[in-house]
């Protein structure tokens, strides 16, 4: 008697044993469909009446970085970077902290009493002056600055591929600081000029780098060693001027080159804070699809990137924040360099961490500022103290693998 014919097993039913499906096929289709909504993705319909069966969910939708996690709400889907927002959710109360301690730091042993009633109006008008009228305005042009060299370093690295390709070694700082210096050639005074030469003086200096370099594509070495040598004619140059010009001049530059927050008020912070306030949600999406870049020059362009724009758009938003920085603080170096890989390691290979950069760069500043005005008997600009812990950690960057390239 021959046996009866086996039923269809019904959509969505277990394989029976024997029938060759295997635990681990079961379990990567289990994945990819994983989060799609009931009958979206081949299963049977909520009612149970087995007509829910609609087109396939797209393969990709399973697959979701470690790091993030996916928000839905009805049709529209978010990638919400998870890791990244912890990061920050740490860098803020960090930066809140930083800041407190920056406003109650003093070169002058003013007590922390003396200027909380300096803070608060209710202290005799000298400490009121001081800490309304200088230190407040000081830290927060500080922490402008700080977030405007973060964001920079991060375009910067990026593009070129290279964690030392920053704006001190590509020589954006050197044009912005060049032009400044220019400036101040010929006075009496040794007053620095406005702050918006700067940003003049570093896209000079860019256009030359990249014209020199061939483009401003994957070439990233070719970049670096061609900044590091237009860095040195600039500064070659800069240097020779002044030694033309007369001890107060000179003695004025010097200090405002090596990178100084001294005497910086609301007159240099309030157009800073136009300029971020315009650049950073540039940044924010330029840095979105720079994660592309991340793979090779065809993968991008496959995945419908226009390569020549996008490396345009960044690098001058990444010079005009470098020199923006550099008019108003001076040359502040390490900052650029340390600020996005710190963010990096905080936020993960998977993120271009310009939201993070920023943060990192404002902590680094406020709390060198900050420190520079207490370990000395004289005050130190913010700029020695970032070189002093910059080179113990440019070392550690050198004889460190890069977890996102698997480079040096």
């Amino acid at each position: 008697m021959t046996p009866p014919a086996p039923h269809p097993p019904r959509p969505g039913a277990p394989a029976p044993a024997g029938s060759g499906a295997s635990a681990g096929s079961a379990e990567a289709a289990a994945t990819v469909v994983a989060g799609a909504p009931a009958g979206s993705a081949g299963g049977p319909a909520p009612d149970g009446s087995g007509e829910g069966d609609g087109p396939k969910a797209p393969a990709v939708a399973g697959i979701v970085p470690a790091d993030s996690v996916v928000l839905r709400s009805g049709t529209l889907s978010w990638l919400f970077p998870r890791r990244s927002a912890l990061a920050a959710a740490l860098l803020l109360p960090l930066l809140a902290l930083l800041i407190t301690l920056a406003v109650m730091a003093s070169s002058t042993g003013m007590s922390p009493r003396d200027t909380v009633s300096g803070l608060l109006g209710t202290g005799d008008p000298g400490t009121v002056m001081i800490v309304r009228d200088f230190r407040l305005p000081r830290v927060f042009v500080g922490l402008m600055v700080g977030a405007a060299l973060g964001v920079a370093g991060c375009l910067t690295q990026t593009l070129a591929g290279n964690r030392l390709a920053t704006p001190d070694l590509i020589g954006v700082n050197e044009g912005a600081t060049a032009a400044v210096v220019a400036s101040a050639a010929g006075s009496s005074t040794g007053m620095i000029g406005d702050w918006w030469l700067g940003p003049l003086g570093a896209v000079a200096a860019a256009v030359l780098v990249v014209l020199c370099a061939g483009g401003a594509g994957g070439a990233g070495y070719r970049v670096l060693v061609v900044g590091i040598g237009v860095s040195t004619v600039i500064g070659a140059v800069g240097d020779l001027v002044m030694s033309r010009e007369n001890d107060n001049t000179a003695g004025g530059v010097f200090l405002w080159a090596v990178g100084s927050l001294n005497g910086r008020d609301w007159h240099v912070g309030t157009p800073l804070l136009i300029v971020l306030l315009f650049l950073l949600p540039l940044a924010l999406a330029a840095g979105h699809r720079l994660q592309l870049l991340r793979f090779d020059d065809d993968t991008a362009a496959c995945l419908g990137v226009d390569l020549r724009r996008l490396r345009a758009a960044a690098l001058a938003l990444a010079v005009a924040l470098a020199g923006a920085a550099v008019g108003v603080g001076g040359p502040i170096a390490f900052v650029a360099l340390a600020a996005p890989i710190v963010a990096g390691r905080l936020s993960g290979p998977t993120r271009v961490p310009v939201l993070g950069s920023a943060l990192t760069g404002a902590a680094l500043i406020t709390a060198a500022d900050a420190l520079g005005r207490v370990i000395a008997p004289v005050e130190l600009p913010v700029g020695v103290v970032t070189s002093v812990l910059g080179g113990p950690f440019l070392l550690w960057v050198l004889f460190r693998t890069d977890s996102t390239t698997g480079k040096a």
